[in-house]
């Protein structure tokens, strides 16, 4: 017998300080072997940016539109977030647009016609997405029901419960300041410089704290050059996106107040106080990001759920409770599709048997796989759902500015859905051809 045959690979030593060159190299070796992550997202991403800016830039390159633009995607990524959770596990869940509607009616109907406090039906609302997901959750992991036929079951009969909370055709009224000022108010300008500054710190702090970590603990860690260019990176994206929002999004200017002048004779057709500064949705966000992010990347509840993803089998003979990881998974994804009912009961000052409905659930699923979480489970991240978030909002916000046929911007956006997904296809075949 032939002795065994050894290829040549490059180990890096344990401490191993290689600059932005090697950390480059290194991620292009793992673009080859199919591990894209977001990148084709980013790419789109800029792709679209361009291409609108160009065709409509007198619209939609303004702070104005990039303020709406937010305002726009910020229910769905929260919805997307939830989902790249089950999505994690290879299971899908239909009714989570549903699920949204549902617990913005229980919200709607305790505040408004219960007159319960604004904290008690804001607990009431959250609570009542975290029993959907528990029941949920329970038929899929215990009873073993294909996640497929349970979640469509309840997205038919979410809808029934909606008309029966809210009556057909009526609509609830939401009269709370502070949960109208989620959606539609802003930050001080100081607010959203020092909400710049926190994330970039903390951000530094982590990473660094990691990387030294790693480096006392004998591992490889990222050179000192390549954390300096991230963290540089991410303190001028925020600070050019501030600095957008933080500037006077009108047209013209009267004293304390400013008027929007439409075509001649060019007068003032009506006057609106001035608006400014980086919305109050946008740290929604941010908190749901870096708490779900630690919850996946940190802990042991995290790594399982990559696990049972990867090999539900193999998960379940290392001793990982899959069907606890399941009902915990489906519980997170209908309360954070709770958070999106209640952002867009804000946005819409109402809800209505409509809310969460539509393309809701379309485009919260094609924000996640957009974003680079795979449809087979066992890969992406939480900032999957915000990359694809924003590429579906630039969709739905850039579209409408260049052409009149609705039908146009479901037929792109399903495009764009479809190459994700066969970007997806190729790259886990790709990872596992070369054993990755």
């Amino acid at each position: 017998m032939s002795a065994p045959q050894f290829t040549d690979v490059d180990i890096p030593e344990a401490g191993d300080t290689a600059g932005i060159g090697r950390a480059l190299g290194d991620y292009f070796k793992r673009v080859r072997g199919g591990d894209v992550g977001s990148l084709p997202a980013v790419l789109g991403l800029i792709v679209l940016v361009a291409l609108f800016s160009v065709l409509e830039s007198g619209t939609f390159f303004t702070a104005l539109n990039f303020a709406n633009l937010l305002n726009q995607g910020t229910a769905i990524i929260v919805l997307a977030m939830g989902l790249v959770f089950v999505l994690l596990l290879g299971e899908i869940d239909l009714s989570a647009g549903f699920a949204a509607g549902t617990s913005a009616a229980v919200l709607a109907v305790t505040l408004t016609k219960w007159g319960l406090a604004w904290p008690l039906a804001l607990g009431a609302g959250l609570l009542t997405g975290t029993l959907i997901g528990l029941l949920l959750g329970i038929l899929v992991a215990r009873l073993g029901i294909p996640s497929f036929v349970v979640t469509l079951a309840a997205f038919l009969g979410l809808q029934g419960v909606m008309l029966l909370i809210i009556g057909e055709g009526g609509t609830i009224p939401i009269q709370n300041d502070f949960l109208l000022a989620i959606m539609n108010r802003n930050m001080p300008v100081w607010t959203g410089w020092l909400l710049a500054v926190v994330v970039v710190v903390g951000y530094a702090a982590v990473t660094l704290r990691s990387i030294k970590s790693r480096r006392s603990a004998g591992l490889v860690s990222s050179s000192t050059t390549v954390w300096a260019a991230k963290v540089i990176s991410i303190a001028t994206m925020l600070g050019v996106a501030v600095y957008l929002l933080n500037g006077e999004r009108q047209i013209v200017r009267v004293g304390k107040q400013s008027c929007v002048v439409m075509g001649p004779p060019n007068e003032p057709v009506g006057c609106i106080p001035i608006i400014q500064g980086v919305p109050w949705a946008v740290l929604v966000v941010l908190v749901l990001l870096v708490g779900l992010t630690f919850l996946l990347s940190r802990t042991s509840f995290g790594r399982h759920v990559y696990a049972v993803g990867g090999n539900t089998e193999a998960a379940r003979r290392a001793g990982i409770k899959v069907s606890s990881i399941k009902i915990t998974c489906f519980m997170i994804c209908s309360t954070l599709a709770a958070v999106a009912g209640v952002l867009l009961a804000s946005r819409d000052n109402s809800v209505s048997p409509t809310t969460g409905g539509a393309q809701t659930l379309l485009f919260a699923v094609g924000a996640a796989v957009i974003g680079g979480t795979s449809l087979f489970g066992g890969r992406g991240r939480v900032v999957d759902a915000i990359v694809g978030g924003l590429v579906v909002a630039v969709i739905a916000n850039g579209l409408p500015l260049i052409t009149s046929q609705s039908g146009i911007q479901y037929v792109v956006t399903g495009g764009v859905l479809l190459v994700a997904a066969s970007v997806d296809a190729l790259s886990r075949r790709r990872s596992s051809a070369s054993g990755r």
